[in-house]
């Protein structure tokens, strides 16, 4: 292709939020404005604490009135992916990250935890999906839409949800809550009704950044930011040393919108641990007796980083978290992506990569990951995706990743991995 075929692992949409009101079933509707009511609250007194920037929320809706319609207008949405040069994208709920104004119900978004009203919670996600299967109707070869779904307090009514949700049309996959308190945690065997279904049917399994333990935080945003990442991590260690992915083998799971750079320290730790390394060599055989590979084998195998916004930093590392696990994201239509700036985004970030790499980070994987029709999307690509020229990638540069490719992971290959590449 004389175009690169872009895929966006992390984009976004919801409705405003009072027009899910006809989406819910009618039994939840009073319960629904009631909800509405103590949002509308929740937000004036974030504002007079001063925890959102409202002049930069007054400006960024000011400059992107047309383009934050696409969070619920499919037509507006597919011009604004063209102009971004996005072929294919994977659609995560709560299109609006400043304000909060297009979010899945009942808080059956992002932050969703086992703190939210069970019930309450799936009414909210049920109505989502149902929305959200409409959208992805137009430009369906485009589009992926991932099915919001509360597994913790009832795995039966959840894998109804997931089955009900891919009938639908909604081929993404599913978001489970990155928090499971009170319930029990990931590595517990009550979920694996969910991973069968989901390794069955093809659809991946999602956390994605958003919930925290906030109540901790009191005013501290900062205490926040430090966290959020991990709490979104942290399943995926509890599944993968808990041996899911072993029982699992076909079982896809996905960790986006928390960057990369944390997953090449991961590997490490959890491969000479699992190797028992100097300091696991006191560690009885329970430590790996649900594992029969190294904890990056199965990470190559079933794992995948929705990164989003990739940064120079996590490209330069890329040998050791993986290219093949790597998926980049415009995160629209949220501020703190690149949209609707991408071209430029991508060009200070690729401008040295290698044309096969950079295919791979930008739509390969997530190709692979979702099941794209790449045929379907080839014209698409042709018509709107980033060429070579306008990424900068003329050839100069190569040369650095020579020795870092050879280096791999320098854990399992022993090559000494040379210094990496100045970035932000």
């Amino acid at each position: 292709m004389s175009r690169y075929l872009v895929i966006s692992a992390d984009c976004h949409a919801g409705l405003p939020n009072a027009d899910y009101r006809d989406w819910l079933e009618p039994a939840y509707r009073n319960a629904f404005d009631e909800y509405q009511t103590e949002r509308i609250v929740l937000n004036e007194e974030l504002r007079e604490r001063g925890l959102r920037n409202e002049e930069f929320a007054e400006e960024w809706e000011r400059e992107n009135e047309e383009g934050l319609r696409g969070g619920w207008d499919a037509g507006r949405r597919d011009k604004e992916l063209d102009a971004d040069g996005v072929a294919g994208e994977v659609i995560f709920p709560d299109a609006d990250a400043v304000t909060a104004g297009a979010s899945a119900p009942f808080g059956a978004g992002l932050g969703a935890s086992g703190e939210h009203d069970p019930e309450l919670l799936m009414a909210g996600a049920r109505a989502h999906n149902r929305w959200l299967a409409e959208l992805c109707t137009d430009s369906p070869h485009r589009r992926a839409g991932v099915a919001i779904v509360p597994i913790l307090h009832d795995v039966d009514a959840a894998v109804v949800e997931i089955k009900r949700a891919a009938d639908s049309g909604l081929r993404g996959g599913i978001l489970i809550p990155s928090m499971w308190q009170p319930y029990p945690p990931y590595h517990d065997a009550r979920y694996d009704p969910v991973w069968a279904t989901c390794q069955d049917l093809e659809l991946a399994v999602h956390v994605h950044s958003g919930a925290a333990d906030r109540a901790a935080y009191g005013e501290h945003v900062g205490i926040y930011v430090s966290e959020v990442r991990w709490w979104s991590t942290r399943p995926l260690w509890f599944l993968l040393w808990a041996g899911t992915f072993e029982r699992f083998p076909r079982l896809h799971f996905v960790v986006t919108e928390c960057g990369a750079f944390w997953a090449a320290d991961l590997l490490w730790t959890s491969d000479i641990a699992y190797d028992r390394e100097h300091a696991a060599r006191k560690l009885g055989g329970q430590l790996s007796e649900h594992l029969t590979m190294r904890p990056s084998e199965y990470f190559d195998r079933n794992c995948f980083i929705g990164a989003s916004n990739t940064r120079r930093r996590e490209l330069a590392r890329r040998y050791e978290i993986g290219i093949g696990n790597l998926m980049w994201g415009n995160d629209f239509p949220h501020p703190e992506g690149t949209w609707p700036h991408t071209k430029e985004w991508l060009r200070r970030a690729f401008w040295d990569l290698p044309g096969d790499e950079t295919q791979t980070i930008l739509g390969g994987a997530a190709a692979a990951c979702y099941g794209f029709d790449v045929e379907a999307l080839r014209p698409v690509a042709e018509r709107i995706g980033p060429t070579t020229t306008e990424l900068g990638q003329t050839g100069e540069g190569l040369e650095q990743w020579v020795n870092l490719r050879a280096a791999g992971r320098p854990w399992l290959t022993g090559i000494e991995a040379p210094a990496v590449p100045a970035g932000d």
